[in-house]
């Protein structure tokens, strides 16, 4: 088969995504962020687009970095985390049958035993489109709601994260294939023979097992991972089979996939089996001029001092003590996410706080494409022919409109140049993620 793209949904069970000014606008479903018919129309969206699956995103803290209090998130809804991913796709599972369903879980906080129950569980009532969206944490206020006072020092992040994945697929495998028999006639339910016990022990985790939940379709859930530390990708070499990553620059974006596919193959592992998926930020319109007209009216909504209590909460610091106004040339940050800041500041010169945040307002640092279809298709395109990607992890302004605008529009294009699926070939997840890869 011949090679084609990889599409996979972003989204938050809150009422906005990238855009902090989205859930304003006449289109938006950001009202209905708590009703399940919100993510049903998503998830139906999507399979009708053919996307290989969607992702919750999730941090499990309201922040309250900016000045120390709520009022800055609370106020105008920036990317807020409502409801617990599992159930959400539970939800989503049942109105569809072939997009995978993929939740974001942090390694740091749940044991093993109850991660791989809860995605064994999912992949059965999905009948094998489960995925897990692999995060270490990031934010002491995480661990603070979780009885902890800190994070672990994050040296020791990844290390850990090795030792939870390999519990949960110890745990995945203590049944073998075969084992649920379900023979009512000769009264036999599971072969015993067949059920092992985990009995896994490393450093920082222990589970004995065995799961009581019977092995899954897919044996495992697809593993999703963005890390882009030097540490995070030895860890999605050996783990993930989607990356989730972000760069602007075709150039950036080859020699990361470059640097990651080698690392892959460097593990053991067949390179064809990790798709990496850039964001993109896609608004569509019939012209060129109309699609430009349309972004600028959703960008105008955006809150900039909103964007800088957004920034305060990726870097974990607060920034309420800095004036809007200030040139950020002349602010010194030398502790938080430093990287994080280190992308703000690109490209800042002569700009304001204020500035970076109306920007990070605005698509949150992702590449934001706007354009006709066609316009469209044809960047997708060139960043795949380039070997800067295997696809992209599709953003929405708004929801759930430039979903279906792009479904609609731009797929049916990317379809007709032969990069993109017309039907679903695969029975699981996994399956369709590897076809055409």
């Amino acid at each position: 088969m011949p090679r084609q793209m990889h599409f996979v949904g972003f989204c938050v069970a809150g009422p906005t995504w990238h855009n902090n000014g989205a859930w304003r606008h006449y289109e938006s479903d950001a009202l209905q962020s708590l009703e399940p018919e919100r993510y049903e129309t998503i998830a139906k969206v999507l399979e009708e687009g053919k996307f290989d699956g969607l992702f919750i995103v999730d941090v499990q803290t309201l922040f309250d970095t900016y000045a120390g209090n709520f009022e800055a998130n609370l106020r105008q809804p920036g990317q807020m985390y409502l409801l617990e991913p599992l159930q959400v796709l539970a939800i989503m599972a049942r109105v569809t049958k072939h997009i995978g369903l993929s939740a974001t879980i942090s390694t740091a906080f749940l044991h093993p035993f109850y991660i791989a129950r809860s995605f064994a569980t999912l992949d059965h009532l999905s009948r094998g489109r489960a995925a897990w969206n692999v995060v270490t944490s990031a934010n002491d206020r995480e661990a603070q709601n979780y009885g902890f006072e800190k994070l672990m020092e994050k040296s020791l992040r990844y290390d850990h994260a090795d030792e939870v994945l390999e519990a949960c697929h110890r745990l995945w495998d203590t049944w073998d294939e075969g084992a649920l028999v379900l023979d009512r006639e000769n009264a036999i339910w599971a072969d015993p023979s067949k059920v092992h016990y985990a009995n896994y022990e490393g450093e920082f985790v222990k589970t004995r097992g065995p799961l009581q939940t019977p092995r899954s379709p897919q044996g495992s859930p697809v593993i999703m991972q963005a890390g882009s530390s030097d540490r995070g990708r030895q860890f999605a070499a050996r783990w993930a089979e989607i990356i989730f990553t972000l760069q602007h620059q075709k150039s950036d974006m080859q020699k990361f996939y470059t640097d990651v596919k080698s690392r892959v193959e460097a593990a053991g592992r067949n390179p064809d089996h990790c798709a990496i998926l850039p964001a993109i930020d896609v608004i569509i319109g019939e012209t060129e001029s109309i699609a430009k007209e349309r972004a600028e009216y959703i960008n105008s909504l955006v809150s900039p001092r909103l964007g800088v209590a957004e920034i305060s909460n990726g870097i974990g610091i607060d920034l309420s003590q800095y004036d809007l106004d200030q040139p950020l040339s002349d602010m010194e940050i030398s502790q938080g996410a430093r990287g994080v800041f280190d992308v703000i500041l690109q490209g800042s010169q002569g700009k304001t706080l204020r500035d970076a945040g109306r920007s990070w307002a605005e698509n949150q640092m992702t590449p934001q494409l706007v354009g006709t279809p066609k316009m469209i298709s044809d960047h997708m395109h060139d960043l795949f022919e380039s070997r800067a990607c295997d696809g992209f992890v599709v953003s929405p302004s708004l929801s759930p409109s430039s979903y279906i605008q792009f479904v609609r529009s731009v797929v049916p294009e990317l379809q007709r140049r032969g990069v993109f699926r017309k039907e679903y070939t695969g029975a699981t997840f996994r399956e369709n993620l590897r076809s055409g890869l």
